[in-house]
Parts: C-alpha cells; structure tokens; sequence
C-alpha cells in the first residue's frame, strides 16, 4: 500500500530520518537506525516507504562549479517565437551546461540556470536559443543564499 507524503510527515520518526538524511545523505543505515531507536532493516524500510511516497527523490550529489571548470554562471530568460515553446525545452535539456530549466508565468515562458568556462562562450550558447525566442540574461555576481531544502515539519519558519 502506497502511503501519501502528507501521510508519511505525520510520524515524527519519518521527520527525524528525513532530517539527519538532509544533514548527512551518507549516513549509515546502522548509525541511522541507532539515532532514531529502531532496528536497521526497520529503519532501511521507512526509507523506503520515504522514497516511495516521493518525499526522497533520490540523492545527488552537489559538485562545485568553479572546480569542474565552470565559474561564470547567468540566470537566462527565454521569450519564445510562435510555435517555438517546445523547442527551447528540448534545446536546454540537450545542453549539459544548463542545470535548471524552469517553466515560468509571464512573459517570459522559460528562466534557465547556464554555467560558463567564460563569458565568451555566453554568445555561442545564447545564440543556440535565439534561433527560437528572444532572451534576457543576468549574470550571477554571488549566491548569498545557495540551493537548500524546504523546512521539515517543526522547522517552519515565520
């Protein structure tokens, strides 16, 4: 029996998995099962249960930009031409230098996260999508706030 998400949030022991596991995705079940007080195949189940209610999505792993190469980072917003929607999707998914790809509301159909060796390859790959939209690129200065995860429930914010 498949269990909804909201259902799984409700047992406090879910929550405090789902919080060690955003502190340290490579925990050991076995050290897992001992902070919470259940055996390790109880706890390898639950995880389970987790994933399948989708509240873990799967585990990834968060490598540095700048290391890989990359330094130079722009938030792109793509207006499309008539008929061209479908086009920027499957341009950006094609494109291992986009890491996130958004369809958005407004006039502006698509806001896309593209990595750069250097601001010179910004014209090569702007130029991709201008073959289907007009786009408005802001280049990223610095990242005060970087990607995080939601507040578990008892960790709501105000």
């Amino acid at each position: 029996m498949s269990l909804r998400s909201s259902d799984l949030l409700l047992d406090a022991r879910n929550v405090e998995l789902l919080r060690l596991l955003c502190g340290d995705p490579r925990m050991a079940i076995s050290e897992l099962a001992r902070k919470v007080g259940m055996s390790a195949p109880a706890t390898r189940e639950r995880i389970r249960r987790l994933e399948e209610g989708q509240l873990i999505k799967g585990y990834r792993l968060d490598l540095d930009p700048r290391a890989l190469g990359f330094p130079v980072a722009a938030f792109v917003r793509i207006r499309p031409m008539p008929g061209k929607l479908p086009k920027i999707s499957e341009l950006a998914q094609r494109m291992p230098q986009v890491t996130e790809c958004h369809r958005v509301t407004g006039e502006d159909c698509f806001i896309l996260k593209i990595h750069f060796e250097s601001l010179d390859g910004l014209d090569r790959i702007l130029d991709q999508f201008l073959a289907f939209g007009q786009t408005t690129t802001s280049l990223v200065q610095s990242t005060p706030v970087p990607p995080r995860g939601l507040p578990l429930p008892g960790e709501r914010r105000r």
